[in-house]
């Protein structure tokens, strides 16, 4: 009877899934909690049972309507084995859902900022070497200075006549061809990095705002809770480790709900409140005083720098090796002094990990970005207005050292900040046990590199590479000291905010500081008179007035000059683009 009754059951499943349309049998098919064999064997008596219907029912199709739908069947199963294989092809794919499963959405959200910049970045190298590089390698002269190895942390040197950096281009149509069509390199170089940079801005700005409405707006409509517990699992997965590994990921993330959801809160009685908020001001007071003595010494260290470069010093190693006092006095204060403030959030005892987290990210920007102002203030008015030859080669030489060291000490980090700190709190001090991935740290050291790369576009087209190099070389460090040193947080917590509130972060003050900086530059500072693209000009900007003089000329060309006068031109224009941004 038992068996009887499966069949009749089968048969009635069969007959409804017939009578449904394609799109409709699909999805029901694909949500059946079966295996894929099983799957297939009702698919294909559905399709059988519509056949022997059609032959009733219909007359016999004609043999160009039975190619054409072959040829649409078969498109339609390579779309789909496409699309199951795709996400499998994906940058560290597999890299990510274990750290997903063993560290929680917290430590991943993490690597998923990373592989975002390296992403950036990948696309901005290739648009300036497509478009500012290969042109001014094509028009290039030989490079007479000799190569030392040092010049790969100093900058200077041999790489001072290479398309690393902007006074290296030339100002002068290219044409290989006589009386042939020729590449105006001044509106090649500002439209490339001027493009990128309005890409940029709109891909944060929706990136952002798609995850302010996911994970602040509609929080519980991306959830699901129940889901996660009752219907999460994949049938198709047959391979022992992939098995295990999807366990651990949703254990993690039911965890993680469950913890959001159970969440104590602590009564303090008066005296313990009055303790807490005079811990909180002390901290405060002194993470605000550090930053301020620590933006003192970067001045400082930075006008003594430019004297080095103002004088007609020797391309020895004493005079090498002093360019780099700058660069790694910065990274020492970048890199010892959040540890600092973690320790105060630590001091603090915040009630949930997320709030000692969002404080010690606030900490530090405040910090970065402090010093990256010092910095900006010091290349725009004392290194623009110096005695240099090339002011822009300067600030390029800069920026890259910066952007080395603080690579270099990013690894370092690595190494002391977890490693060692393992080895202690397993053989030494076994009470500390492993540490937890600093999250805080670990972002605002990403958001501080890319910070610098940004500014440095303009200066050094290039420099987008060398950073998805280090980058991309960050990301393994990162992942094996994670796997091999670090711990599970000890509080598991939901941070599905988290991404959103890095993704601010890069855009305010990060991005639009950065924006302020290539402003002033394009439209206030002079170029150089001797080096760059836009030598003999009284501002970067003048190259494309001068562009849209000649084109009102041309009557072809009058919709450009027309966008020029009433959108670039226009500060109307801007200020109703700012509303609509906020």
């Amino acid at each position: 009877i038992w068996i009887f009754h499966g069949f009749y059951a089968e048969e009635e499943l069969v007959g409804n899934l017939a009578s449904m349309s394609a799109s409709e049998r699909i999805k029901t098919i694909q949500k059946m909690p079966e295996t894929m064999k099983k799957k297939r064997e009702i698919r294909n008596k559905v399709l059988n049972q519509i056949t022997k219907k059609s032959k009733h029912h219909s007359t016999q199709l004609s043999c160009c309507t039975e190619c054409l739908q072959g040829t649409v069947v078969s498109f339609r199963r390579f779309g789909n084995s496409f699309s199951e294989y795709f996400h499998l092809l994906q940058l560290w794919h597999k890299t990510l859902k274990t750290i997903g499963a063993k560290f929680g959405t917290s430590v991943l959200s993490y690597f998923l900022f990373l592989k975002w910049l390296i992403i950036f970045n990948i696309f901005s190298f290739l648009m300036n070497f497509s478009f500012i590089t290969i042109p001014q390698l094509v028009a290039a002269e030989p490079n007479n200075l000799s190569f030392m190895g040092l010049e790969l942390l100093t900058g200077a040197g041999y790489f001072q006549q290479t398309v690393l950096y902007y006074g290296f281009y030339t100002n002068a149509t290219i044409s290989k061809i006589e009386n042939g069509s020729s590449y105006n390199m001044q509106l090649a170089y500002i439209f490339s990095v001027g493009i990128y940079f309005v890409i940029c801005f709109l891909t944060l700005l929706f990136s952002m705002a798609k995850s302010f409405s996911r994970n602040f707006i509609n929080p519980h409509t991306h959830s699901g809770n129940a889901s996660k517990l009752l219907c999460t699992w994949d049938f198709n997965i047959t391979s022992e480790k992939s098995v295990k590994l999807t366990q651990k990921n949703l254990s993690t993330q039911i965890k993680e709900d469950l913890a959001d959801v159970n969440r104590e809160v602590l009564n303090f009685s008066l005296t313990e409140r009055v303790v807490h908020i005079v811990i909180h001001l002390v901290s405060w007071a002194a993470s605000l005083g550090t930053a301020v003595a620590a933006c003192a010494g970067v001045y400082f260290l930075s006008i003594n720098n430019l004297k080095l470069f103002v004088k007609e010093h020797k391309n020895d190693l004493e005079s090498q090796a002093a360019m780099l006092v700058l660069p790694v006095a910065t990274s020492l204060l970048n890199a010892f002094i959040p540890f600092f403030y973690s320790w105060l959030g630590h001091l603090e005892r915040f009630q949930t990990p997320g709030h000692q987290i969002y404080v010690t990210i606030t900490r530090n920007i405040i910090l970065k970005i402090s010093i990256v102002g010092i910095l900006c203030y010091y290349w725009l008015n004392i290194v623009a207005a110096s005695e240099s030859q090339c002011w822009e080669t300067l600030v390029g030489q800069d920026i890259y050292r910066l952007v080395v060291v603080d690579f270099m000490f990013c690894l370092l980090g690595s190494f002391f900040g977890e490693f060692l700190r393992r080895i202690i709190g397993t053989t030494v001090c076994v009470s500390l046990g492993l540490p937890e991935f600093d999250i805080g740290r670990n972002v605002l050291d990403l958001i501080y590199a890319q910070t610098l790369t940004w500014i440095g576009i303009l200066f050094s087209p290039l420099l987008p590479g060398i950073q998805m190099i280090s980058f991309s070389i960050v990301f393994y460090v990162k992942k094996v000291s994670l796997l091999m040193n670090c711990q599970p947080p000890r509080k598991v917590w939901r941070t599905a905010q988290m991404t959103t509130s890095f993704m601010f972060l890069l855009f305010f003050p990060s991005f639009l500081g950065v924006l302020s900086v290539i402003g002033v530059t394009v439209w206030r500072l002079k170029p150089s008179e001797e080096c760059g693209p836009f030598r003999g000009l009284s501002s970067m900007y003048a190259a494309v007035s001068e562009w849209i003089e000649i084109l009102e000329n041309y009557t072809a060309s009058k919709w450009v000059v027309w966008i020029y006068h009433n959108l670039i031109s226009s500060e109307l224009f801007f200020f109703v683009l700012s509303v609509v941004v906020l």
